[in-house]
């Protein structure tokens, strides 16, 4: 197995234009523990598990998830058995945010909906005046 410094690192300016995000995103997330760059002096030095770490956190906030949740997933994932009751937590973290997300595109729906019958009564009101 290799050791740490046989490993191909990036610095914190590859990783933040790699993931199209700025490089206080980057520290912010080493500030909450999620990744944990190796430091040289000042300068940080990201490994593949620090690359991995930082697409599945990026992921789980395009999704919706909040960063205590991603946080479980991705510690889960690192403890004993972590596969299996990681995926377990997963399936239900997904679920229910599918559940929301599916409740928010009815309540769109019935806004549009809305929107369309509403603005159909203003060009009549509008055709009458005209």
């Amino acid at each position: 197995m290799p050791t740490r410094a046989d490993e191909q690192t990036w610095t914190i300016a590859q990783v933040a234009d790699e993931f199209g995000i700025t490089h206080r995103t980057v520290r912010h997330y080493e500030d909450l523990g999620l990744i944990s760059p190796e430091r040289v002096g000042t300068k940080r030095l990201y490994s593949r598990r620090d690359r991995t770490r930082l697409n599945l956190i990026l992921r789980g906030k395009r999704l919706g998830f909040p960063l205590d949740q991603i946080r479980m997933i991705i510690d889960l994932y690192d403890a004993p058995r972590g596969k299996r009751s990681q995926l377990q937590y997963v399936l239900a973290q997904i679920d229910d945010r599918r559940t929301d997300l599916e409740q928010r595109r009815r309540d769109l729906d019935d806004a549009l909906t809305e929107l369309d019958r509403f603005e159909d009564r203003c060009r009549e009101d509008l055709a009458r005046i005209t």
